[in-house]
């Protein structure tokens, strides 16, 4: 099993990339420079979950809007909860040691990985 990040093995330190959603993707995408298993797993983690965050952070904004406020509600709901499911899938998907890419974003982050 290969080391990592603060002398963790790769699918701990993978797992750990995904556990704080996209902040623990940025510092461990700063920290660790040689493991591309633990690199591709933080950069993925920052490149989904930021932008979700940040749109749906957006759309609830406009939640005092009468009618919208209330299908952007819904919406907003199904999205944490479909986020929540990916979450976890892809945390224990890396800590089984399995690299799973998420449909584009996984694809541009395992390029950037792998220059």
């Amino acid at each position: 099993m290969n080391k990592s990040v603060f002398g963790l093995n790769e699918n701990m330190a993978a797992a750990l990339a995904y556990l704080g959603i996209f902040v623990t993707g940025i510092v461990i995408l700063v920290l660790e420079r040689e493991n591309k298993f633990v690199r591709f797993a933080a950069l993925q983690s920052v490149a989904l979950f930021l932008p979700i965050i940040l749109i749906t952070g957006v759309l609830n904004w406009f939640g005092w809007i009468p009618i919208l406020g209330w299908i952007i509600g819904i919406v907003t709901f199904f999205i944490g909860v479909l986020t929540f499911l990916a979450w976890l899938y892809l945390m224990l998907s890396a800590y089984k040691g399995q690299a799973v890419k998420v449909p584009i974003v996984g694809d541009i982050c395992w390029e950037q990985v792998h220059k």
